[in-house]
Protein backbone atom coordinates (compact mmCIF):
# COMPACT_ATOMS: atom_id res chain seq x y z
CA UNK A 1 0.00 0.00 0.00
CA UNK A 2 2.46 2.61 0.88
CA UNK A 3 4.60 1.39 -2.56
CA UNK A 4 1.32 2.26 -4.55
CA UNK A 5 1.16 5.74 -2.60
CA UNK A 6 4.56 6.68 -3.29
CA UNK A 7 4.12 5.41 -6.96
CA UNK A 8 0.71 7.51 -7.52
CA UNK A 9 2.69 10.29 -5.38
CA UNK A 10 5.35 10.37 -7.98
CA UNK A 11 3.19 10.15 -10.87
CA UNK A 12 0.72 13.59 -9.92
CA UNK A 13 4.15 15.03 -9.32
CA UNK A 14 4.71 14.21 -12.79
CA UNK A 15 1.40 15.14 -13.77
CA UNK A 16 1.83 18.57 -12.15
CA UNK A 17 5.58 19.56 -13.55
CA UNK A 18 4.74 18.96 -17.23
CA UNK A 19 1.26 20.96 -16.41
CA UNK A 20 3.70 23.76 -15.22
CA UNK A 21 6.39 23.50 -17.76
CA UNK A 22 3.49 23.43 -20.43
CA UNK A 23 2.16 26.25 -19.02
CA UNK A 24 5.39 28.12 -19.33
CA UNK A 25 6.21 27.18 -22.60
CA UNK A 26 2.71 28.74 -23.62
CA UNK A 27 3.46 32.41 -21.91
CA UNK A 28 6.28 32.74 -23.83
CA UNK A 29 4.84 32.39 -27.15
CA UNK A 30 3.60 35.85 -29.23
CA UNK A 31 0.85 37.27 -27.50
CA UNK A 32 -1.11 38.13 -30.46
CA UNK A 33 -2.57 41.80 -30.54
CA UNK A 34 -0.50 42.30 -27.05
CA UNK A 35 2.43 41.56 -29.80
CA UNK A 36 2.03 44.49 -32.34
CA UNK A 37 4.58 44.74 -35.18
CA UNK A 38 3.35 47.51 -36.93
CA UNK A 39 2.20 50.51 -36.44
CA UNK A 40 -1.48 49.69 -36.76
CA UNK A 41 -1.41 46.84 -34.20
CA UNK A 42 0.47 49.27 -31.87
CA UNK A 43 -1.62 52.10 -31.58
CA UNK A 44 -4.65 49.29 -31.03
CA UNK A 45 -2.66 47.97 -27.94
CA UNK A 46 -1.88 51.50 -27.00
CA UNK A 47 -6.09 52.31 -27.09
CA UNK A 48 -6.88 49.37 -25.05
CA UNK A 49 -4.10 49.63 -22.41
CA UNK A 50 -5.30 53.63 -22.40
CA UNK A 51 -9.05 52.09 -22.10
CA UNK A 52 -8.28 49.85 -19.35
CA UNK A 53 -6.30 52.04 -17.32
CA UNK A 54 -8.96 54.82 -17.35
CA UNK A 55 -11.42 52.44 -15.94
CA UNK A 56 -9.16 51.17 -13.40
CA UNK A 57 -9.40 54.41 -11.87
CA UNK A 58 -13.11 53.38 -11.05
CA UNK A 59 -12.73 50.29 -10.50
CA UNK A 60 -10.04 49.24 -7.99
CA UNK A 61 -11.44 52.40 -5.73
CA UNK A 62 -14.53 50.77 -6.11
CA UNK A 63 -13.17 47.40 -4.96
CA UNK A 64 -11.03 48.69 -2.11
CA UNK A 65 -14.17 50.87 -0.91
CA UNK A 66 -16.22 47.35 -0.85
CA UNK A 67 -13.50 45.73 1.33
CA UNK A 68 -13.06 48.74 3.43
CA UNK A 69 -16.84 49.12 3.93
CA UNK A 70 -17.41 45.12 4.59
CA UNK A 71 -14.69 44.89 7.23
CA UNK A 72 -15.64 48.22 9.37
CA UNK A 73 -19.15 47.28 9.42
CA UNK A 74 -18.30 43.88 10.54
CA UNK A 75 -21.34 43.03 13.30
CA UNK A 76 -18.04 42.59 15.61
CA UNK A 77 -17.38 46.66 15.17
CA UNK A 78 -18.96 48.10 18.24
CA UNK A 79 -17.00 51.44 16.73
CA UNK A 80 -19.24 51.37 13.82
CA UNK A 81 -21.82 53.87 13.91
CA UNK A 82 -25.31 52.52 12.55
CA UNK A 83 -28.73 54.33 11.72
CA UNK A 84 -31.51 52.96 10.67
CA UNK A 85 -33.05 56.72 10.16
CA UNK A 86 -33.05 56.77 6.12
CA UNK A 87 -31.29 60.39 5.24
CA UNK A 88 -30.09 62.50 1.92
CA UNK A 89 -26.00 62.73 1.58
CA UNK A 90 -25.18 65.54 -1.19
CA UNK A 91 -21.76 65.19 -1.42
CA UNK A 92 -22.09 61.46 -1.97
CA UNK A 93 -24.44 61.74 -4.17
CA UNK A 94 -22.13 64.27 -6.27
CA UNK A 95 -19.22 61.65 -6.07
CA UNK A 96 -21.08 58.90 -6.71
CA UNK A 97 -21.92 60.40 -10.00
CA UNK A 98 -19.57 62.35 -10.82
CA UNK A 99 -16.88 60.11 -10.47
CA UNK A 100 -18.21 57.33 -13.49
CA UNK A 101 -19.52 60.43 -15.64
CA UNK A 102 -16.37 61.97 -15.64
CA UNK A 103 -15.00 58.44 -16.79
CA UNK A 104 -17.75 57.74 -19.10
CA UNK A 105 -16.86 61.04 -20.94
CA UNK A 106 -13.12 60.65 -21.15
CA UNK A 107 -13.29 57.11 -22.28
CA UNK A 108 -15.43 57.91 -25.04
CA UNK A 109 -13.34 60.97 -25.71
CA UNK A 110 -10.33 58.67 -26.13
CA UNK A 111 -12.00 55.68 -28.05
CA UNK A 112 -13.60 58.00 -30.92
CA UNK A 113 -10.59 59.91 -31.55
CA UNK A 114 -8.61 56.81 -31.70
CA UNK A 115 -11.06 54.92 -33.71
CA UNK A 116 -11.22 57.81 -36.18
CA UNK A 117 -7.43 57.51 -36.49
CA UNK A 118 -7.34 53.78 -37.14
CA UNK A 119 -9.85 54.08 -39.78
CA UNK A 120 -8.93 50.67 -41.59
CA UNK A 121 -8.69 53.00 -45.14
CA UNK A 122 -6.51 55.35 -43.87
CA UNK A 123 -2.94 55.41 -45.59
CA UNK A 124 -0.09 54.59 -43.92
CA UNK A 125 3.08 56.94 -44.63
CA UNK A 126 6.04 54.69 -45.54
CA UNK A 127 9.41 55.02 -47.30
CA UNK A 128 8.22 53.64 -50.59
CA UNK A 129 4.77 53.42 -52.56
CA UNK A 130 1.57 51.08 -51.51
CA UNK A 131 1.86 47.33 -52.09
CA UNK A 132 -1.71 46.65 -53.79
CA UNK A 133 -3.02 43.09 -52.60
CA UNK A 134 -6.71 41.48 -53.33
CA UNK A 135 -7.85 39.43 -51.13
CA UNK A 136 -10.85 36.76 -51.80
CA UNK A 137 -11.96 34.63 -48.97
CA UNK A 138 -13.55 31.21 -50.35
CA UNK A 139 -14.61 27.89 -48.60
CA UNK A 140 -12.32 27.56 -46.59
CA UNK A 141 -9.46 29.49 -47.67
CA UNK A 142 -7.71 32.47 -48.58
CA UNK A 143 -6.83 33.66 -51.78
CA UNK A 144 -3.96 36.61 -52.42
CA UNK A 145 -4.08 38.62 -55.90
CA UNK A 146 -1.25 41.14 -56.50
CA UNK A 147 -2.29 42.99 -59.67
CA UNK A 148 0.83 44.86 -60.57
CA UNK A 149 2.63 41.66 -60.42
CA UNK A 150 0.14 39.09 -62.15
CA UNK A 151 1.11 36.76 -59.55
CA UNK A 152 -0.95 35.09 -56.67
CA UNK A 153 -1.21 33.00 -53.55
CA UNK A 154 -3.47 30.88 -51.56
CA UNK A 155 -2.89 31.02 -47.38
CA UNK A 156 0.24 32.53 -48.24
CA UNK A 157 0.54 36.61 -47.89
CA UNK A 158 4.50 38.02 -48.88
CA UNK A 159 4.77 41.10 -48.48
CA UNK A 160 7.90 43.85 -47.84
CA UNK A 161 8.83 45.01 -44.48
CA UNK A 162 8.55 48.83 -44.23
CA UNK A 163 6.08 48.79 -47.17
CA UNK A 164 2.61 49.89 -46.47
CA UNK A 165 -0.07 47.00 -48.08
CA UNK A 166 -3.10 48.52 -49.18
CA UNK A 167 -6.21 45.56 -49.11
CA UNK A 168 -9.34 45.21 -51.25
CA UNK A 169 -11.04 42.40 -49.36
CA UNK A 170 -14.23 40.19 -50.91
CA UNK A 171 -15.70 37.30 -50.36
CA UNK A 172 -16.68 34.46 -53.00
CA UNK A 173 -18.83 32.90 -50.95
CA UNK A 174 -20.42 33.12 -47.07
CA UNK A 175 -18.95 36.65 -45.26
CA UNK A 176 -15.77 35.66 -43.18
CA UNK A 177 -13.26 38.27 -41.56
CA UNK A 178 -9.76 39.01 -42.21
CA UNK A 179 -7.33 39.32 -39.24
CA UNK A 180 -3.70 39.46 -38.72
CA UNK A 181 -3.66 39.94 -35.29
CA UNK A 182 -0.10 41.01 -34.86
CA UNK A 183 -0.74 43.57 -37.83
CA UNK A 184 -4.30 45.08 -36.46
CA UNK A 185 -7.44 46.05 -37.47
CA UNK A 186 -9.30 43.18 -38.62
CA UNK A 187 -12.32 43.42 -41.52
CA UNK A 188 -15.15 41.70 -42.69
CA UNK A 189 -14.96 39.91 -45.95
CA UNK A 190 -18.68 40.13 -48.01
CA UNK A 191 -19.66 38.61 -51.20
CA UNK A 192 -20.35 41.25 -53.66
CA UNK A 193 -18.96 44.18 -51.65
CA UNK A 194 -15.20 45.50 -51.13
CA UNK A 195 -13.94 46.73 -47.99
CA UNK A 196 -10.04 48.40 -47.62
CA UNK A 197 -7.32 47.71 -44.95
CA UNK A 198 -4.34 49.51 -44.92
CA UNK A 199 -1.48 47.59 -42.90
CA UNK A 200 2.11 48.05 -42.40
CA UNK A 201 4.84 45.06 -41.01
CA UNK A 202 7.41 46.88 -39.56
CA UNK A 203 10.33 44.28 -39.10
CA UNK A 204 10.58 40.62 -41.38
CA UNK A 205 9.32 37.79 -39.91
CA UNK A 206 6.29 35.43 -40.09
CA UNK A 207 3.12 36.40 -38.70
CA UNK A 208 -0.25 34.26 -38.56
CA UNK A 209 -3.50 35.39 -39.86
CA UNK A 210 -7.31 33.75 -39.72
CA UNK A 211 -10.32 34.29 -40.35
CA UNK A 212 -12.55 35.77 -36.95
CA UNK A 213 -15.78 34.55 -38.39
CA UNK A 214 -17.47 31.38 -38.35
CA UNK A 215 -17.79 30.39 -41.82
CA UNK A 216 -18.98 26.58 -41.82
CA UNK A 217 -16.90 23.03 -41.29
CA UNK A 218 -13.95 24.84 -42.60
CA UNK A 219 -13.57 27.69 -40.67
CA UNK A 220 -11.02 26.39 -37.64
CA UNK A 221 -8.46 25.70 -40.90
CA UNK A 222 -9.01 28.79 -42.49
CA UNK A 223 -5.41 30.22 -41.80
CA UNK A 224 -2.46 32.14 -43.56
CA UNK A 225 0.87 32.87 -42.76
CA UNK A 226 2.58 36.09 -43.90
CA UNK A 227 5.82 36.34 -44.81
CA UNK A 228 6.83 39.87 -44.04
CA UNK A 229 10.60 39.72 -45.87
CA UNK A 230 13.09 42.80 -46.72
CA UNK A 231 12.48 44.76 -49.93
CA UNK A 232 15.23 43.42 -52.20
CA UNK A 233 13.92 39.30 -51.00
CA UNK A 234 10.24 40.51 -52.01
CA UNK A 235 11.22 42.36 -55.42
CA UNK A 236 12.59 39.07 -56.57
CA UNK A 237 9.93 36.98 -55.48
CA UNK A 238 7.43 37.11 -58.23
CA UNK A 239 9.81 36.50 -60.33
CA UNK A 240 10.10 33.26 -58.25
CA UNK A 241 6.49 32.55 -58.37
CA UNK A 242 6.20 33.19 -62.27
CA UNK A 243 8.82 30.23 -63.02
CA UNK A 244 6.68 27.73 -61.30
CA UNK A 245 3.44 26.57 -60.15
CA UNK A 246 0.22 26.76 -62.69
CA UNK A 247 -1.90 29.88 -63.94
CA UNK A 248 -4.91 30.95 -62.31
CA UNK A 249 -7.49 30.66 -65.23
CA UNK A 250 -11.34 30.56 -65.40
CA UNK A 251 -10.42 26.45 -65.24
CA UNK A 252 -7.70 26.92 -62.03
CA UNK A 253 -10.38 29.72 -60.66
CA UNK A 254 -13.23 26.86 -60.38
CA UNK A 255 -11.40 24.21 -59.44
CA UNK A 256 -9.47 26.60 -56.72
CA UNK A 257 -13.21 27.85 -55.01
CA UNK A 258 -14.49 24.33 -54.92
CA UNK A 259 -14.83 23.93 -50.84
CA UNK A 260 -11.61 22.06 -49.16
CA UNK A 261 -10.20 21.90 -45.80
CA UNK A 262 -6.53 22.48 -44.87
CA UNK A 263 -5.02 24.05 -48.09
CA UNK A 264 -1.12 24.02 -48.07
CA UNK A 265 0.27 27.83 -49.33
CA UNK A 266 0.40 27.46 -52.96
CA UNK A 267 1.37 29.77 -55.81
CA UNK A 268 0.13 30.85 -59.27
CA UNK A 269 2.69 32.24 -61.65
CA UNK A 270 0.09 34.22 -63.79
CA UNK A 271 -3.19 35.47 -63.24
CA UNK A 272 -6.80 35.99 -65.58
CA UNK A 273 -6.92 39.74 -65.80
CA UNK A 274 -9.18 41.42 -63.45
CA UNK A 275 -9.86 38.43 -61.76
CA UNK A 276 -10.86 40.10 -58.59
CA UNK A 277 -13.42 42.32 -60.17
CA UNK A 278 -14.76 39.94 -62.11
CA UNK A 279 -15.54 37.27 -58.39
CA UNK A 280 -17.51 40.45 -57.59
CA UNK A 281 -19.81 40.16 -60.59
CA UNK A 282 -19.94 36.72 -60.02
CA UNK A 283 -21.03 37.13 -56.60
CA UNK A 284 -23.64 40.08 -57.37
CA UNK A 285 -25.12 38.10 -59.75
CA UNK A 286 -25.42 35.37 -57.41
CA UNK A 287 -25.60 31.39 -58.54
CA UNK A 288 -27.98 31.64 -61.60
CA UNK A 289 -26.10 30.75 -64.05
CA UNK A 290 -23.54 27.78 -63.52
CA UNK A 291 -20.58 28.59 -65.68
CA UNK A 292 -18.68 31.41 -64.55
CA UNK A 293 -17.04 31.94 -67.61
CA UNK A 294 -20.49 32.86 -68.54
CA UNK A 295 -20.63 34.96 -66.18
CA UNK A 296 -17.16 37.00 -66.83
CA UNK A 297 -18.02 36.60 -70.45
CA UNK A 298 -21.90 37.83 -70.87
CA UNK A 299 -22.71 37.00 -74.80
CA UNK A 300 -23.96 40.02 -76.53
CA UNK A 301 -27.80 40.31 -76.96
CA UNK A 302 -28.59 42.08 -80.87
CA UNK A 303 -30.74 43.85 -81.54
CA UNK A 304 -34.89 42.13 -81.55
CA UNK A 305 -33.02 39.03 -80.30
Amino acid sequence: MKRTGLLCGLRRSRVLRAAAGTTLLASCKPAGVLDPQGPVASAERLLLINSTAIMLVVVIPVIMATLVFAWWYRSSNAHAARSLVESYEERVEFVVWSIPALTVILLGGVIWIGSHRLDPRAAIPGKSDPLRVDVVALDWKWLFIYPDRGVAAVNQLVIPAGTPVEFRVTSATVMNSFFVPQLGSQIYAMGGMTTHLSLLADRPGEFPGLSANFSGDGFSEMRFVVRSVPADEFTAWPEQVRGAGSALDDAGYDQLSKPSKAVPPTTYRSVSPKLFDRILEQTIAGPAKADIGARWHPPVHRAGG
